[in-house]
């Protein structure tokens, strides 16, 4: 086709309603243009680069052995009220209703479908292992459509899932995918690295993203570049940091007046935040618990779920009053020495000498502490901080953003 009969155009300002620049060259490349929030229509150009990706994902699946079919986007709400799911999507789902009043959904994914195809077939282990996959539409409804094509309602997806008899089985259809994206990436061009991550809603043994490298990224990685080391920020391993065993000494209580924030009572007592700990309550699910770390960091609530055996959402900080019932200090006094709930601290504590917590009454804190005054189980439950040591061959660690 000659390019004067080509549908293309270019346009030299720039597009006042797209906030990353590659929405912003999207549009004005003439490939996509916005119809709504989060909605876009594929222009002639950029259908082109849509088909060229999709031959690639297409040509690779089908080297790995995966069998492509075509699911609808229009779905019947029983579904995902049979498998437990409507209330997980809420919100994100799009509903609507036929004629007859019955409801509907526009397939925000496609588990369950792909279940009942596989059913279809499956009459014995014989029938096993299979891979079904598709590329098709998916709708969300984003509550914040935003950076172009990245995070919108309507969008193309592949999706695939290898059905096994055992979990032998499972292990060689995931390296088959494994080695598929790789290739996949690797012909496009992405800057990309595969990062463990959390399974999630999802669930199973393990979970890895294969994460494109971007400064627009919502997701932290944290990356050795030293050796092959790369995880996201929220399952990322803390090192244990050994510290100088100082000579113990005897606990203290101390008059700590109007001083209630790490940095107030650092600055107060004239000592580095890392030798304070501060005691966190938690209501976890049906029950309060304290939750002690270094001053200096930041508490990683997933770890602390997984190690619990609940969601992350069903962990959150108590209310003032709960607090209060725990500890007569409240809120800025609260310390593990003397708590009847169920004290978890960092692994680091352990490691800890004389160090400040709070004495559970108003304006106190105990200087001088020692793990041996209380009673807790230790395990990591920390955020990791750049610079940290890589918990593979001990050089600093790097973050960057990805998607």
């Amino acid at each position: 086709m000659k390019l004067k009969d080509n549908f293309f155009y270019t346009l030299r300002e720039d597009a006042k309603d797209e906030d990353s620049k590659s929405g912003n060259l999207l549009v004005r490349s003439g490939m996509i243009k916005k119809v709504g929030a989060g909605i876009y229509m594929y222009m002639p150009l950029g259908l082109k680069v849509l088909h060229k990706i999709e031959a690639i994902v297409r040509e690779e699946m089908n080297k790995a052995g995966a069998n492509e079919l075509l699911m609808p986007s229009l779905l019947p709400m029983e579904v995902y009220e049979a498998s437990g799911r409507k209330d997980i999507f809420g919100d994100s789902m799009f509903k609507l209703e036929d004629r007859f009043k019955r409801p509907y959904v526009l397939g925000p994914t496609h588990e369950e479908l792909f279940v009942s195809a596989a059913s279809m077939m499956i009459r014995s282990y014989k029938d096993m292992p299979f891979n079904l996959y598709q590329i098709g539409a998916k709708y969300r409804d984003e509550a914040r459509p935003r950076f172009g094509l990245i995070r919108v309602r309507e969008f193309f997806m592949k999706d695939a899932y290898s059905f096994d008899r055992d979990l032998q089985g499972l292990d060689v259809s995931y390296q088959k995918m494994y080695q598929a994206y790789r290739t996949i990436f690797d012909r496009i061009g992405l800057d990309y690295r595969i990062v463990r991550a959390d399974t999630g809603a999802m669930g199973g043994l393990l979970s890895e993203e294969f994460q494109a490298v971007t400064e627009i990224g919502e997701d932290t990685l944290v990356l050795c570049e030293h050796c092959d080391y790369a995880s996201n920020i929220e399952v990322s391993v803390c090192v244990k940091q050994e510290e100088e065993r100082e000579e113990q000494k005897e606990k203290e209580l101390t008059l700590t007046e109007n001083v209630k924030t790490i940095e107030e009572v650092a600055n107060f007592l004239k000592i580095d935040k890392s030798k304070l700990v501060k005691t966190l309550i938690y209501q976890a699910k049906d029950q309060l618990i304290a939750v002690m770390i270094r001053g200096d960091r930041e508490v990683n609530l997933l770890k602390i779920a997984k190690y619990l055996g609940i969601k992350e959402e069903e962990l959150e900080l108590a209310s003032s009053s709960s607090v209060e019932e725990v500890s007569k200090g409240g809120i800025g006094f609260v310390g593990p020495i003397g708590l009847s709930i169920p004290i978890y601290a960092d692994q680091d504590i352990k490691e800890m000498r004389n160090f400040v917590v709070g004495a559970n009454q108003p304006n106190y804190h105990f200087i001088n502490v020692n793990p041996s005054d209380f009673e807790a189980t230790y395990f990591d439950l920390k955020n990791v901080e750049e610079h940290d040591a890589c918990p593979k061959c001990g050089h600093p660690l790097t973050f960057k953003k990805g998607i």
